[in-house]
C-alpha cells in the first residue's frame, strides 16, 4: 500500500478502538503470537518477555493498536519457522491460518472489547467530521429542499443536530429584507433608488433606460452613452439621414449661461476667438438673437495657439413685446470632453468669484442626501417602511438632474465683482435632442401641438400653468404665439430643413406630446397638398424666421422649474386613458394639459464643398428636464430612428466636417482623446500572438496606435530648413538672386514689392507682420490653420486646373486671387509647425482606416497612372525587423536571470547589455518610443495622417478626413503638373499597398 493511502487508511481508522487481545498458551510455538478476540488474524507481538501469567484485562492499556501495513503482512498468517517451501499456496496457506485460531474465548473479555468497539462506532456517527449540514449527509433520494428551512422535516434522529446547528452563529439565517424579492425591487420607488446609486459615477440621460434595451452601452465623459444599437441597422441609419429622419439624444452636451451687460460679455469674449476665423459673438444675425453661431474658442490673447475648442452660442433676443433690456444672456454649448477648460477660462476672463445662491438653480440631491431620505429601520418580524425625520412615509427623491463633469457638493454659478457677469452651469437643466434627415421637420409637426391659449387657472390650489394663464392675458405675447403656431404649420411645406437659413431659430410652446400619441408606431411623411404654391412658405424661404419668433419662455429658470414640477405622472395619464368611454380615443385634458416651452435650432448640414448641399441638415429641439420621455416617445412613434455615438460620427464623417474631440489634435480634450485611444488599440493589439497579428516595423509603419502630429511638423521643420540651406549655398555666387529670394520673406516696413499683382503681396505682408506680432514663427508646438482667408487660398490651389473629367475652376470664381509661387511660398513660411484640415477621396478601390498615412507620389508614380488609368498605387518595399534579434536576446538575458545562470560582466555581457540598451518593453512588432525621421523612412515622404476613414455610401468610394502638414503640402503642390494637382498617396498601418486619392480642402 502507498503512502498516500496508508495515510488515508489511518485517517479513517483513527476514531477505531484499540484492539483487545488474549495472551496464548498454546505451547512454545505460539507464545510469540497474539490473536484478536472473536477475529481471525494474529500478528507479531513487540515484547516476547511477557509474562504468561498476565492478566487477559491489563492486555488492552498495554498494548495500543499498530497500524496496518506492509511490515506485518507476510508474519500475519505465517510463523517465523515457516519457510516458502512449507507456506505452500492457495489452501495450503489457509488451512495453516486455521490451526493457529486460538481453541477458547473469555466471554467478559469479549464482551468488554465488542463493547468498547460498539461506543466508539457510535461516537464517529453522531459527531459530524466534515463542513457539510445535516440535510446534506442524507441519501439524495431523500433530500428535500424545505428540510433545509423546516427542521421538522428531516427524519428525527437527526432533528437534534440540526437544531444545534442552526443555534450556532455561522449558520444562523440572515434577515433578508423585503425589497430582496424580485417583486418588491421592481416597485417604482425602490428602482428609483436604485438607479440614483448606479449614476454615482456614470450620470444616466433621461431616456437612459430607453437605451439600455437597444443600445450597446459605453461610459464617456462622465455619462452612460448609447454607442450603437444591438440591431444591424448601419445602412437603415444612413437611409434615414438621407430620406427620413434619424433621432439623437444630445443631453449630455454641456450648456453654460453668461449673464451680464452685452458691452462687458463682447469685450472680455472677443479675446477668445479671432474674426479670423469666421463670425463671432458680436455677428449681428447671432447677436439679435435670430440665428445660431459656432466658433472655436482660444485662451485670452493666444490665437492661433492654445485652443480650448468648438462650440456653439445662442443669444437671448433683445426685443420682447417692444421692451429693451440691457443685461442679455448666452449660452454657449460645449462638448462635456471641453467643458472644464472653458469654464475655467470664462471665469479667469471674467474675474468671477465664488457663487450667488440667488442665482444658482434647483440643487442637485447628491447621493449622501438620498440616503439620508431612504433610511430605512430594520426590525425582525416587522414590515420595511421607509421614514424621514417627522416619522411619516416618505418617498425618494427621483433624481432628474446630473452632470457626470461636476464634481458632487461643487459650486456650479459664479459672479464676477467688476463686470457684474454671473456664469451659470446649466448642464443637464436643459435637454437637447436632434433630428437629422429632409422630414425632421414632419416628425416634429406632426408630435408637436402648439400649446392652446388659457385665460383661467384649473385649479386654484396648484401652480400648474399659471404662467401661461399670464402670458395669455397680454395680447402682444398672445398674437407672438399665433405668428409661432403659423410658422410652425408652415414647416410641413418645406421639402428639407436645408431651404431655411443656417441656425434659424424659432421658440415655441406646445402642449403635453404624450396625449397625441397614435394607437401604433407610424411614419410621418409630408402631405402633398401642403406643397402646393404657397406664398407664404416662399416668404418663409426668402425672408426667414423674424427675430422675435426666436423668443421662448424656455429662457426663464423660474418657468422651467414650473413646467418640471408639476408635470403630470405617466401613471395618472394611463388611468385617465382606461377610463375613456372609447378606449383609444385621443385623450383631452383641457385646461389641465401641461404648456412646456421648446427652443427649435436649424442645422445646416453639409455647407463646404460642391457634392450633396445640406445633406444631413435638420432640427435641434431644447426642452425643459423631467421632460425627455415624453417627447423622446413621439419622436420614435413617428418613425425616427434612433441613432448613438457611432451614428453621430458618421454624420460628421459624411459632411466632411471634424469631430469632437477625435479632430482637435491641438486641443487637450484632443490630446487626452489620443492617448486613450493609443492605449485601447495597443491593448488590444498585446492580446493576440505574434503569429496572428501584424509586424508593423516590417511593413513600415511607425505609428499605428497615434498620429505623432508634434513630431511630423518638427521633421518637415527641419526638411525645410536644410533645403533652404542647400538652395542658399548653390546659389551663393549670384548675390542679386539671394537678394531676391529674401525680400518676400522678410519684407521691409513701407516697402512695396513690384508685381502685377501688387493687391496680393500687400496683403500678404500684411499677414506676415501680423503672423509675427503672434510669435507664431517661433511656436513650439505645432497648431490647426482655421483662418478661413488662407484655407481659401488653399483650396483654390489644390484643384486641378485642367484635364479629363475635371472642369476648369478660375480663381474670380472662387472669390479669390490668382497668385504666383513666389508670392505664396513665402506667405506660408510664417507658419513652419501648422496642420491643414483635409478631406481625400480614393480613385480606385480601396477602403481607408485610422491612422492611414497620406504620402507624397513621386514622378514615376504620376507618370504610371497617366499611361495606365487602371494602375491602383505603388507598393512600399518590405522593411526588415531591426527589433527582433534585441527582443529574442532580452528574452534569452531575462531566462538566464531567472534561473540564476547570469554571468560576471566580461566583454561577452558588456555587448549583450549594450544591445539591450533599449527600452524594456520591447514588443514585437512595434517601434519603441523613439521613432526616427517620420517624413524619410518610407519610399515615399509622409505628408499627414487620417484621423476618419471608412468606404462612404453617399460618395460611394473610400473617403478619408485628416490632417496634413503645411509645409509638407506647399512642397507637393508646387512639384505637381497642373492636371495631377492634389493628387496623393494612402496607405493603410497593416498594408504595404500605396492607392491615389484626391485631396481637397473645403472651406
Amino acid at each position: 500500500m502507498s503512502n498516500a493511502r496508508e495515510k488515508k487508511r489511518a485517517k479513517k481508522m483513527r476514531n477505531q478502538p484499540a484492539s483487545v487481545t488474549l495472551s496464548s498458551d498454546c505451547g512454545p510455538c505460539h507464545s510469540g503470537i497474539q490473536h484478536h478476540n472473536g477475529g481471525s488474524r494474529s500478528f507479531q507481538t513487540p515484547k516476547p518477555d511477557l509474562h504468561p501469567d498476565a492478566s487477559a484485562a491489563e492486555t488492552p492499556a498495554n498494548y495500543q493498536h499498530h497500524s496496518p501495513g506492509p511490515s506485518y503482512r507476510k508474519e500475519q498468517y505465517f510463523s517465523k519457522g515457516q519457510n516458502r517451501a512449507e507456506r505452500g499456496r492457495g489452501r495450503g496457506g489457509r488451512q495453516n491460518v486455521s490451526q493457529e485460531m486460538p481453541k477458547y474465548v473469555t466471554a467478559s473479555t469479549f464482551a468488554r472489547a465488542r463493547a468498547a468497539e460498539i461506543n466508539a462506532m457510535l461516537k464517529a456517527v453522531t459527531q459530524k467530521s466534515s463542513n457539510s449540514l445535516v440535510f446534506q449527509t442524507l441519501p439524495r433520494h431523500m433530500r428535500r429542499r424545505a428540510m433545509s428551512h423546516n427542521i421538522k422535516r428531516l427524519p428525527r434522529r437527526l432533528r437534534e443536530i440540526a437544531r444545534k446547528e442552526a443555534e450556532k452563529a455561522v449558520h444562523q439565517k440572515k434577515e433578508h429584507s423585503k425589497n430582496k424579492c424580485r417583486k418588491a425591487r421592481r416597485r417604482h420607488i425602490n428602482l428609483v433608488v436604485e438607479f440614483n446609486r448606479r449614476q454615482k459615477k456614470n450620470i444616466w440621460l433621461e431616456t437612459h433606460i430607453w437605451h439600455a434595451k437597444r443600445f450597446h452601452m459605453v461610459k464617456k465623459w462622465g455619462y452612460c452613452l448609447g454607442d450603437r444599437p444591438t440591431t444591424k441597422s448601419y445602412r437603415a441609419c444612413y437611409r434615414a439621414m438621407t430620406k427620413h429622419c434619424l433621432l439623437q439624444d444630445l443631453s449630455y452636451y454641456c450648456c453654460l449661461e453668461l449673464n451680464g451687460k452685452e458691452e462687458e460679455l463682447l469685450k472680455v469674449l472677443a479675446r477668445m476667438c479671432s474674426i479670423d476665423t469666421g463670425p463671432t459673438f458680436a455677428a449681428v444675425p447671432c447677436l439679435s438673437g435670430r440665428l445660431q453661431g459656432s466658433l472655436v474658442l482660444y485662451r485670452a490673447d493666444r490665437y492661433p495657439e492654445d485652443l480650448l475648442g468648438p462650440i456653439t452660442f445662442i443669444w437671448k433676443p433683445k426685443h420682447v413685446s417692444g421692451i429693451t433690456s440691457e443685461t442679455r444672456q448666452l449660452w454657449i454649448w460645449t462638448h462635456p470632453s471641453l467643458k472644464q477648460d472653458i469654464l475655467t477660462e470664462l471665469r479667469t476672463v471674467f474675474q468671477c468669484s465664488e457663487p450667488v445662491e440667488t442665482c444658482s438653480p434647483e440643487p442637485i440631491v447628491t447621493l449622501l442626501q438620498e440616503e439620508k431620505q431612504t433610511d430605512v429601520v430594520m426590525i425582525v418580524g416587522k414590515k420595511r417602511k421607509r421614514e424621514d425625520n417627522e416619522g411619516e412615509k416618505a418617498v425618494p427623491v427621483k433624481k432628474i438632474i446630473g452632470d457626470g463633469t461636476r464634481v458632487p457638493l461643487q459650486s456650479y454659478c459664479w459672479t464676477s465683482q467688476t463686470t457684474g457677469v454671473v456664469i451659470s452651469d446649466l448642464t443637464m437643466e436643459i435637454l437637447r435632442y436632434r433630428l437629422i434627415g429632409p422630414l425632421s421637420h414632419c416628425v416634429l409637426t406632426e408630435a408637436l401641438k402648439t400649446a392652446s391659449i388659457q385665460t383661467e387657472m384649473a385649479d386654484s390650489e396648484t401652480e400648474l400653468n399659471n404662467w401661461w394663464v399670464e402670458n395669455c392675458k397680454n395680447s402682444e405675447r398672445v398674437s407672438l404665439h399665433q405668428r409661432q403656431e403659423a410658422i410652425f404649420e408652415l414647416l410641413q411645406g418645406i421639402s428639407s430643413p436645408s431651404e431655411i437659413a443656417a441656425g434659424t431659430i424659432l421658440g415655441l410652446t406646445v402642449g403635453d406630446p404624450r396625449v397625441n400619441l397614435p394607437k401604433k408606431r407610424s411614419k410621418a411623411m409630408p402631405n402633398p397638398e401642403k406643397y402646393q404654391d404657397n406664398e407664404k412658405v416662399r416668404q418663409l424661404l426668402l425672408e426667414g424666421v423674424p427675430v422675435e419668433c426666436a423668443h421662448s419662455f424656455i429662457w426663464d429658470q423660474t418657468i422651467c422649474k414650473n413646467v418640471t414640477e408639476n408635470k403630470i405622472p405617466e401613471q395618472d395619464l394611463n388611468h385617465m386613458r382606461s377610463e375613456l368611454l372609447v378606449p383609444g380615443s385621443q385623450l383631452d385634458l383641457g385646461p389641465c394639459e401641461s404648456k412646456i416651452p421648446i427652443l427649435l435650432v436649424q442645422q445646416p448640414g453639409k455647407v463646404a464643398g460642391e457634392d450633396r448641399p445640406g445633406w444631413g441638415s435638420g432640427w435641434d429641439i431644447c426642452v425643459p428636464k423631467g421632460w425627455g420621455m415624453a417627447f423622446w416617445i413621439p419622436f420614435v412613434y413617428r418613425g425616427a430612428r434612433v441613432g448613438g455615438l457611432q451614428e453621430g460620427l458618421k454624420h460628421s464623417e459624411y459632411k466632411r466636417t471634424p469631430h469632437v474631440p477625435n479632430d482637435f489634435p491641438d486641443c487637450p480634450a484632443g490630446i487626452q482623446f489620443a492617448k486613450e485611444l493609443k492605449n485601447i488599440l495597443l491593448e488590444k493589439f498585446k492580446r493576440r500572438p505574434p503569429a496572428k497579428r501584424a509586424n508593423y516595423v516590417k511593413l513600415g509603419t511607425l505609428a499605428p496606435f497615434l498620429c505623432p502630429w508634434g513630431q511630423l511638423t518638427r521633421d518637415w521643420e527641419i526638411r525645410n530648413k536644410a533645403q533652404e540651406e542647400s538652395v542658399i549655398t548653390s546659389s551663393a555666387d549670384s548675390e542679386s538672386c539671394a537678394t531676391e529670394k529674401q525680400i518676400p520673406c522678410e519684407p521691409k516696413p513701407g516697402q512695396i514689392i513690384e508685381d502685377s499683382q501688387g493687391d496680393v503681396v500687400e496683403e500678404m505682408t500684411q499677414i506676415q507682420n501680423l503672423c509675427k506680432e503672434d510669435g507664431a514663427a517661433t511656436s513650439s508646438d505645432f497648431f490647426v490653420l482655421r483662418n478661413r482667408k488662407l484655407l481659401k487660398q488653399l483650396s483654390a490651389r489644390c484643384q486641378p486646373s485642367c484635364g479629363k473629367g475635371q472642369r476648369v475652376r478660375s480663381a474670380s470664381k472662387l472669390g479669390q486671387k490668382e497668385m504666383t509661387e513666389d508670392a505664396l511660398l513665402p506667405m506660408f513660411k510664417c507658419y513652419p509647425r501648422v496642420l491643414v484640415w483635409v478631406s481625400l477621396s480614393l480613385l480606385r478601390k480601396g477602403s481607408p482606416e485610422l491612422h492611414a498615412m497620406i504620402c507624397i507620389p513621386t514622378q514615376e508614380d504620376l507618370l504610371q497612372l497617366s499611361k495606365d488609368q487602371l494602375f491602383c498605387g505603388p507598393q512600399e518595399p518590405k522593411h526588415s525587423d531591426i527589433f527582433k534579434h534585441k527582443i529574442l536576446k532580452l528574452k534569452e538575458r531575462k531566462k538566464r536571470e531567472t534561473n540564476g545562470k547570469a554571468l560576471e560582466s566580461g566583454a561577452s555581457d558588456a555587448l549583450e547589455a549594450k544591445a539591450v540598451e533599449e527600452p524594456k518593453e520591447l514588443i514585437l512588432g512595434l517601434w519603441p518610443d523613439s521613432l526616427p525621421d517620420l517624413t524619410s523612412h518610407c519610399s515615399r515622404i509622409l505628408l499627414g495622417f487620417v484621423t476618419q476613414g471608412d468606404f462612404s455610401l453617399a460618395a460611394g468610394c473610400g473617403e478619408a478626413l485628416g490632417f496634413v502638414n503645411l509645409t509638407g503640402l506647399l512642397h507637393m503642390l508646387s512639384s505637381q503638373p497642373a492636371d495631377k494637382k492634389g493628387l496623393v498617396l494612402l496607405r493603410t498601418p497593416a498594408s504595404l499597398q500605396y492607392r491615389f486619392a484626391r485631396l481637397s480642402i473645403e472651406v
